[in-house]
């Protein structure tokens, strides 16, 4: 049995700012900081404690809960 699929996904961030959160392909929003994030699968029905940022329920595209900006751009 492999690794479980994440629950959300959070993307690339995006050249005006903030990073796009989907769960199971739907879009919640566009976070700007990790307490967006941890907001957005609240809402989509996360418990307070199911959720570890660095853990396997969070697949990040393009860096980790610590990268907001694109390289080269202004933080």
């Amino acid at each position: 049995m492999g690794a479980p699929s994440p629950w959300g996904v959070v993307r690339l961030p995006a050249s005006s700012g903030g990073r796009r959160v989907r769960v199971d392909g739907t879009l919640l929003g566009v976070a700007y900081r990790p307490a967006d994030v941890l907001e957005f699968l609240r809402r989509a029905g996360a418990g307070p404690d199911q959720v570890d940022l660095q853990g396997p329920q969070v697949e990040w595209g393009g860096g980790g809960p610590d990268v907001w900006s694109l390289p080269g751009s202004p933080a």
